[in-house]
């Protein structure tokens, strides 16, 4: 029996099970503690870069050169992980990537040219992904228990809902009641003392796999339709965010575009939650396309509301409807993703899906401010329905061509 099975608790309440097992109560504080502060940085940045200059175009592009930077350094910070260990690599990393957040708010602070605010906050690209160690974390303990293991990837999807809904606005705080450079600060401090105490965990940390053979995750059977749909949800939510701003500016409510946009956080949270609690009926790669084909359904929402209505009170249930979907299918994807990925290359798997979806977010925003600046913002809710609906189209497409390989499999083995 695994050490998980002899933990489990007798209780109705599945996330209590996760619980049961020795560390991981302590490693998820640390994990929270540490993924609190992904939600405050760009923001944080936007403030005190915007305050200080005068330009959002200035802060919006050192951002997206903090985004691009991500992609590029993610994944190989991921390979150390898996090779050397979290401990021995995600506490070093973190240090540099907070060497580079204190440069950035110098150079700000004292005027340093332009570019140096370019390459501070590149610095910040080696954050480990806390995340996807977590859910790593979550795959070794319950590697032969798929239903608890379904119960902790909601549970996680729910935390970067929570964190990513939090996040932004005590960064907002911190920076408008404190001084500008409040929020780098103590994101900078929550992330260290999350990520010391997640580490500090060691017999939760799954085992380094230094010599390992395996092929890169990005080879791995049905990993490249995968990380193509992930690509297209993650252009749900960045051109959701935009047009949603965009619609309430329109309407002269745009300080209350956070407050909408937090009751879609909110619904895929509660969703999650209930996700995580309910048995899964099928194997992963059968939910999958369901999960989108709902989440298309209900993104279509937002775009009747604001185009039939014209209203910000009509948006907003919609937004917690369409939210609603957005667990379900994150972790439907997240779990594929650990089927999928390659023994031992677990945290690099795990962050080339997140790098996929910032991707994602990045295109995403790009095109829904294009589309509600030269269509219309209500007009722009197109785009996050038509992202989803391309999502689909590639996790359909993916399960019809492989269903056409296992029949002529099949044919030639009769």
């Amino acid at each position: 029996m695994s050490q998980a099975a002899s933990a489990a608790d007798p209780s109705r309440n599945p996330y209590r099970r996760l619980f049961a097992l020795p560390g991981t109560l302590a490693f998820t504080i640390g994990n929270l503690v540490a993924r609190l502060p992904m939600g405050m940085f760009s923001v944080s940045a936007v403030i005190m870069i915007a305050g200080a200059r005068g330009s959002y175009a200035l802060a919006g592009a050192v951002t997206a050169t903090g985004l691009l930077a991500t992609a590029v350094v993610a994944p190989w910070v991921a390979r150390l992980v898996d090779r050397h260990g979290q401990a021995r690599t995600a506490v070093p990393a973190t240090a540099f990537a907070l060497l580079g957040g204190v440069s950035l708010l110098l150079c700000v602070h004292y005027g340093a040219p332009d570019w140096t605010l370019f390459a501070a906050y590149a610095a910040t690209a080696t954050t480990p992904n806390i995340g996807g160690m977590s859910r790593a974390r979550w795959a070794h303990l319950f590697k032969n228990e798929p239903e608890a293991l379904h119960t902790a990837n909601s549970f996680e999807q729910a935390a970067d809902e929570l964190c990513f809904m939090l996040g932004p606005v005590l960064a907002a705080f911190l920076c408008g009641t404190l001084f500008p450079e409040a929020g780098t600060l103590a994101g900078g401090i929550l992330l260290m003392a999350g990520m010391l105490l997640f580490t500090a965990q060691r017999a939760t940390e799954p085992p380094p796999n230094r010599g390992t053979g395996a092929a890169p995750p990005l080879r791995a059977p049905g990993m490249p339709p995968l990380l193509l749909g992930l690509l297209a949800t993650g252009a749900v939510f960045g051109s959701m965010e935009v047009v949603t701003i965009a619609f309430a500016d329109a309407q002269g409510h745009r300080s209350a575009a956070g407050a909408v946009l937090a009751l879609q956080a909110a619904g895929s949270c509660a969703a999650g939650l209930l996700y995580g609690a309910l048995k899964p009926a099928g194997p992963a790669e059968l939910r999958y396309p369901w999960c989108l084909a709902a989440m298309t359904g209900l993104m279509s929402l937002p775009l009747l509301a604001a185009r039939t209505t014209g209203s910000l009170a009509a948006l907003a249930p919609a937004l917690l409807l369409a939210g609603m979907a957005t667990a379900p299918t994150m972790v439907t994807a997240m779990t594929l993703v650990q089927q999928r990925t390659p023994e031992g290359r677990l945290n690099e798997g795990m962050t080339l899906a997140v790098t996929g979806l910032l991707g994602g977010v990045a295109g995403g925003s790009a095109i829904g401010g294009w589309a509600a600046e030269h269509l219309s913002p209500s007009t722009g809710f197109v785009v996050p329905t038509a992202a989803a609906a391309l999502a689909l189209l590639i996790a359909a497409g993916h399960t019809a061509a492989t269903r056409g390989k296992r029949r002529a499999a099949a044919t030639r083995r009769a």
